[in-house]
């Protein structure tokens, strides 16, 4: 009976997410300034503070926002994010994933699930998605993220924000800003 619970409980929340979220919509448009924040993080299973301001320093970023680590949905996003990260980083962009789902295991999900290619951040009570507007009740009125993806300039402007509740365009459209941004910078 756990074991059954253990699989149903992430499709609970998968379900849950996907009548919530609709494609394509974010609540922080474009144009938008990125609101600060500082979360613990972990990349290669080693933990660290991550700050935004401090992030952005060091070029655009694309920070998305994922229900739940080891849920089926986020595995296959943070591998597909973990595939294209040095295309990113050639860019000039890095990647962050936050969560206010298994937020005990972020420091293994990175290092198994993100490959060690990118930093993975603690959201406890989906604060930081709160004021990101993506945040949603999950099972048993959890707080948790909806499926949401921003690329955010240096200065704070939101490039994009895409929400869909499949992972898989999550990557093509955070990956198609980040070249439109370098593009306007040649």
């Amino acid at each position: 009976m756990k074991s059954l619970i253990k699989i149903a409980m992430p499709l609970g929340i998968g379900v849950v997410l996907a009548s919530l979220s609709v494609p394509g919509i974010a609540a922080l448009q474009k144009g938008a300034k990125a609101p600060d924040f500082t979360l613990n993080a972990a990349q290669g299973g080693k933990p660290f503070s991550l700050s935004l301001k401090q992030t952005l320093k060091k070029g655009p970023l694309v920070l998305y926002f994922f229900p739940a680590a080891f849920t089926p949905g986020c595995t296959l996003e943070a591998h597909l994010f973990a595939e294209a990260s040095d295309d990113f980083g050639r860019l000039g962009a890095r990647v962050v994933g936050v969560t206010a789902g298994n937020i005990h295991r972020v420091a293994e999900f990175s290092k198994s699930e993100c490959r060690d290619k990118f930093a993975v951040a603690a959201d406890p009570g989906a604060r930081v998605a709160a004021k990101y507007d993506t945040a949603v009740r999950g099972a048993n009125q959890t707080m948790l993220s909806s499926r949401t993806s921003y690329v955010i300039a240096p200065n704070g402007t939101i490039l994009l924000s895409y929400t869909d509740p499949k992972p898989q365009a999550h990557i093509e459209k955070t990956m198609a800003a980040v070249r439109a941004w370098k593009a306007k910078r040649r």
